[in-house]
């Protein structure tokens, strides 16, 4: 038997591939909501032998090693609290989620670009306040005429978003997959069932 195919198949079991575990911070709420705070599980597994983590919920998988047998955690919470950063920074990804994936001239989603609202080429600037996302075909009608010109409007000013407005944000946007021990954690401010 081929050693490597040996080795790939030990490290990377199909069966292991697709646990992953929710990240939680120590006061228990997830790191980030978009994307969502998640480890493989073998960096799930590493910081619980490490005593970095707690294990709120298991998977019912098990890994082994000589020493020990471990339950594979869908759910873990941070030991020490990891200050969140006040400051969002200014990237495509960002901005398209302040500006909920959808295009800020016809709220069209897809296929996205972003969009200088004084254009660069009429001293516009590449900020917060200046960029939003926008769809191929309004960014061609647009091109460097000002928003008047181009008949254009905006849905919403743009403007610079607060951290707590992007996790906000963030929740808009789950993943494909979520697992069912994660929910409590994920909706923490939602109203309760009676």
């Amino acid at each position: 038997m081929d050693g490597d195919f040996r080795t790939e198949f030990v490290r990377d079991p199909i069966s292991l591939r697709h646990h992953p575990a929710l990240v939680l911070n120590s006061d228990y709420r997830p790191l980030s909501y978009y994307p969502l705070s998640l480890w493989p599980w073998q960096e799930a597994v590493k910081a619980v032998v490490l005593d970095r983590v707690n294990i709120i919920a298991e998977y019912d998988e098990v890994v082994r090693s000589p020493s020990m047998t471990v339950r594979i955690p869908s759910v873990v919470v941070l030991k020490e609290y990891v200050k969140p950063q006040k400051k969002v920074a200014f990237t495509r990804f960002n901005l398209f989620l302040r500006d909920e994936f959808c295009c800020q001239y016809c709220a069209s989603k897809g296929d996205l670009t972003f969009d200088h609202v004084v254009p660069r080429a009429r001293g516009g600037i590449t900020s917060w306040e200046n960029v939003v996302a926008a769809c191929a075909p309004c960014n061609l009608r647009k091109g460097a005429k000002s928003l008047r010109a181009s008949g254009l409007s905006l849905r919403k000013p743009p403007r610079q978003p607060s951290a707590e407005e992007m996790r906000n944000l963030g929740r808009k946007f789950p993943p494909n997959h979520l697992h069912d021990s994660w929910m409590d954690f994920l909706y923490w401010d939602s109203e309760l069932e009676a």
